[in-house]
């Protein structure tokens, strides 16, 4: 039996306000690609299908289509959990026209599996969804200490893993999935904290025992987590999310594995449908943007400039720059070290734009306000005056 792994689309996120809607189409048609060229028998989605509990319409109906269109066209069964990000209710609402279709979309942590009949074989799959106290409508424990809160969640997981797990016939593929933080993992910044601190963080031993693999979403960077037993992997998500991940390859996890293993067999198959994320330093400042402007590299790219400059860059700089690159999302300027500090004593002796002068050298790592920004600053001042 051949499982694709993938998790963490995050439809419907945006970068700086710019849409991801084309990537996201790109992403599904490549993924449709690699089911069918992979030959898999199923797709297994670890979820954050979506980036909140309230997308737009064009995400949700890009969603729906897509997987209707690859369970029909590539007759493989799907199944689909809840992230922390997802809505679960929302997300599972088409459940029974979505199962007709041998979709299997599960919003809500239980304790039954899926039983997923695959050609002559079953994928015995203990499927968690995003497992809190709010989804499992239970309180943890009274005590508020983080260790006796983390314990208590542990033990709860495991529970729900051990019920799902106790009917699993040794006789067929036997598998999990969850949408969670392990120890071990390795963060991003584009990933949003699943709770504050360290209290939802589970360790190995809270994973159901005799299983051959553990499929996990949450994190974005594809990684394995240590399990002396069995692999555990993030298959991490399809699009570069924040400039943090500026040079990580993307890709999707193959799983093969047969009744009789021990364990699965796992290997990455990259993606290339979304837009890298990249950053530039313009230590040569404006000329050297301009030369790669003209050079058109990363032209189908995201960028991140650090701008290397002697005072701050004109607004028609700014606007030459964004016309002729529209996928520069941030500009940075960078300026040489100065002695910015002020002394306590001095400062109550300096006139109020000396003090405004001070503030926004120190604030822009050593640039200088020019006249028309100082003028501005101390009219306001002079209107809130006569206030």
């Amino acid at each position: 039996m051949r499982i694709l792994h993938t998790a963490d689309w995050h439809i419907g996120r945006m970068l700086e306000g710019r849409s991801r809607l084309t990537e996201h189409t790109a992403f599904l048609e490549e993924l449709e690609v690699i089911i069918r060229e992979e030959k898999a028998d199923v797709l297994l989605v670890a979820g954050d299908v979506f980036d909140s509990v309230n997308p737009p319409a064009d995400a949700e109906s890009l969603f729906y289509e897509k997987m209707a269109a690859i369970s029909s066209r590539c007759g493989i069964p799907i199944a689909v959990i809840a992230g922390n990000h997802d809505h679960p209710e929302r997300l599972e609402a088409p459940r029974q026209l979505a199962a007709a279709q041998n979709i299997h979309i599960l919003g809500y942590p239980g304790r039954k599996p899926l039983m997923i009949p695959v050609k002559e074989d079953i994928l015995q799959l203990a499927a968690l969804p995003y497992p809190s106290e709010a989804r499992m409508k239970t309180l943890f424990t009274s005590d508020p200490k983080e260790t006796k809160i983390r314990q208590a969640y542990q033990k709860k997981v495991r529970e729900l893993f051990d019920a799902m797990t106790a009917s699993f016939h040794p006789g067929h593929v036997r598998m999990a999935v969850s949408h969670l933080f392990a120890a071990g993992g390795a963060e991003s910044d584009s990933e949003r904290p699943i709770e504050v601190g360290g209290a939802y963080t589970l360790s190995s031993t809270s994973f159901p025992a005799d299983i051959q693999y553990m499929a996990l979403g949450h994190l974005h960077r594809p990684q394995n987590i240590h399990h002396p037993d069995y692999p555990v992997r993030y298959s991490g998500s399809p699009l570069a999310f924040s400039f943090s991940e500026a040079g990580h390859q993307k890709s999707v996890t193959v799983v093969d594995v047969q009744a009789d293993d021990k364990i699965a067999d796992i290997r990455e198959v990259p993606i290339s449908s979304g837009s890298p994320l990249v950053q530039w330093k313009a230590e040569g400042g404006m000329d050297q943007v301009k030369k790669w402007i003209d050079e058109k590299k990363d032209r189908n790219a995201w960028v991140e400039l650090q701008l290397h400059l002697d005072d701050s860059p004109s607004m028609e700089d700014i606007q030459l720059i964004r016309k002729h690159h529209p996928g520069i999302v941030h500009i940075y300027p960078v300026f040489p070290e100065k002695q910015i500090a002020l002394s306590t004593e001095n400062r109550s002796s300096l006139p109020i734009d000396a003090l405004f002068q001070k503030f926004y050298e120190k604030q822009t790592g050593g640039a200088s306000p020019d006249e028309e920004l100082v003028q501005l600053f101390m009219e306001l001042v002079e209107e809130g005056d006569e206030e």
